[in-house]
């Protein structure tokens, strides 16, 4: 029974959190993942930021993804480190009347909410690594569109970045006129004017040496209807002598996949952290 309670208390755990928004005047749940030791510690940790996708929110990671049961084995195996997990919410199932996404729009300044109130009071309240070297993201979809965009913005804040079929640019545009006024077009439309192509495209000198900085991965099936734009962001950063690595797998947009590749995700993050 001692033995049984000691490993109880040890474990790791996802506890969910909320923060209210001045920016957005919303209150935000999140989920936070807290390795082994944690609560017996006062040692901070390297910390990893894991968005989810469209008809999403903060769960999604931990009750379709497993990523408790993912962490514990790749941390208790040695292949990642012992490392924060924070899950951040950016949407919700109902695309049509929510506004989804991690791009700033009219009425949803998600970016300026995630980089200015969000991660602060995070890092503060869970004794992470507050830099570069110890801060990683990664996500799936738009979670991973959402990803590669913030790097590609802010280099400066991240050590890695690991999209899975990541959504990086959109057919729809301004004169989009199907739906035009809900939330989806509003979404379409922020994807569209935040294009991680694009950013490639026009990136000078000094904003290439910036992203040389941040270590790349592109993972996406070879059944995802993703594929073609997420083998050009490869090809486009290649072109600009940007290493970054680049798997296709079997599989198509689904959890089966994002599961998996979340057990690449996390060593991935690890061996970029600074030791």
């Amino acid at each position: 029974m001692i033995l049984a309670f000691s490993a109880a208390a040890s474990a790791s755990k996802v506890v969910t959190d909320s923060i209210y928004s001045k920016t957005l005047n919303f209150t935000h749940k999140y989920n936070v993942y807290l390795p082994d030791g944690f609560d017996r510690s006062d040692k901070k940790y390297p910390v990893v930021y894991l968005l989810h996708g469209m008809y999403g929110g903060y769960s999604d990671w931990q009750e379709m993804g497993k990523m408790k049961l993912v962490a514990d084995e790749l941390i208790s195996s040695g292949e990642a480190c012992e490392m924060v997990i924070v899950m951040p919410n950016a949407g919700d199932w109902d695309i049509y009347k929510v506004q989804n996404g991690y791009y700033n729009i009219p009425g949803w300044n998600y970016e300026d909410f995630f980089f200015n109130e969000f991660l602060p009071e995070v890092e503060k309240k869970y004794r992470v690594l507050s830099d570069k070297g110890h801060r990683a993201i990664m996500g799936l979809s738009m979670g991973g569109g959402g990803s590669v965009v913030y790097c590609q913005k802010h280099p400066d804040m991240f050590s890695s970045c690991y999209a899975m079929s990541a959504w990086l640019d959109t057919k729809y545009t301004d004169e989009e006129k199907a739906r035009q006024g809900d939330m989806l077009h509003m979404l379409n439309r922020s994807v569209r004017q935040n294009s991680a192509l694009d950013f490639v495209d026009n990136a000078d000198e000094n904003t290439v040496k910036a992203l040389k900085s941040v270590k790349w991965f592109i993972d996406c099936g070879d059944e995802d209807s993703l594929l073609d734009q997420n083998v050009l962001f490869y090809q486009k950063m290649r072109e600009k002598k940007i290493k970054a690595e680049l798997r296709v797998r079997n599989s198509g947009h689904n959890w089966e996949y994002w599961h998996t590749a979340l057990r690449l995700a996390l060593p991935f993050a690890s061996r970029s952290f600074i030791q």
